[in-house]
């Protein structure tokens, strides 16, 4: 059943250096104040793997946190460039980075297959795409049925995810609505999984479109409010836009960027 922990301690049992860590939240719900723990906690040598990796992910990468990302699609949405995600490919700075790129539908499936136990997953997709020749994680392969030629992906299997939603009860279930993305999927793939969550609450009240990650799917649940911000968290507070335009002027140069992190992440410390 679910352990109920603070933020730094649910990072400090669950996140460890090595580790293969996915932090999931397709737009909305992106688990920020969880990453920025990780970053406080000075992990390294991660392999992060997430859809659309954005400034969640330059922050871990900036801080030297990542050796290797696993992704579909990086940048700051509707601004542009992830400047610390492209300074480490480009420069090896502060570490060097390898990437593996795939399509969203093929990340989306990995988790998927990952979450069902199977060993890899079968799509329509890639075709027509160089992906093939630059990612080895990405194989053709033949129906025996029909004889289609389909891209086989492997499964997803973190050694831990990390997701954010609005609420969990004292027990250790947690609720999530609104654009879910593949947080359950992700969830259910790893072999540890933190929630972090807007509140803990006696009773979960049902909401339309919502779904309940069980207790027993979880390994531990922190309160972190705002927790996702400056993404959204649908029923608490709006994407803040301003703050994507921000970071583009923080990430933009080394200087900037450290100076963020001694104040604001590391900076933290003695407030905690």
């Amino acid at each position: 059943m679910a352990e109920i922990l603070s933020l730094r301690d649910a990072v400090a049992q669950l996140v460890h250096d090595g580790d293969t860590v996915a932090l999931e939240g397709f737009t909305h719900l992106i688990p920020h104040a969880a990453g920025q723990e990780i970053i406080r906690q000075r992990r390294k040598d991660l392999t992060l793997v997430r859809m659309t990796p954005d400034i969640v992910y330059d922050q871990l990468i900036g801080a030297g946190c990542a050796r290797k990302l696993i992704f579909s699609w990086g940048g700051n949405p509707g601004v542009g460039s992830l400047h610390r995600f492209r300074d480490a490919v480009q420069n090896s700075w502060p570490v060097p980075l390898e990437i593996e790129e795939h399509s969203h539908a093929g990340m989306a499936n990995r988790y998927v297959a990952g979450a069902s136990g199977l060993p890899f997953a079968v799509l329509r997709g890639y075709s027509g795409t160089d992906l093939p020749n630059h990612t080895d994680t990405i194989k053709q392969i033949t129906c025996p049925f029909t004889g289609e030629q389909l891209a086989a992906v492997p499964a997803l299997n973190p050694d831990v995810s990390i997701i954010h939603a609005q609420r969990a009860d004292r027990a250790g279930n947690v609720q999530i609505w609104g654009l879910v993305g593949v947080q359950k999927e992700a969830v259910l793939a790893a072999r540890r999984s933190l929630a972090t969550v807007e509140e803990i609450v006696d009773e979960l009240e049902p909401v339309p479109g919502g779904i309940v990650l069980p207790s027993w799917a979880v390994t531990a649940v922190a309160e972190a409010p705002r927790g996702a911000h400056p993404s959204y968290a649908q029923g608490y507070y709006d994407r803040d836009n301003e703050y994507y335009e921000y970071w583009d002027s923080i990430g933009r140069n080394r200087d900037s960027f450290q100076a963020w992190v001694d104040e604001k992440v590391f900076g933290m410390e003695a407030a905690k």
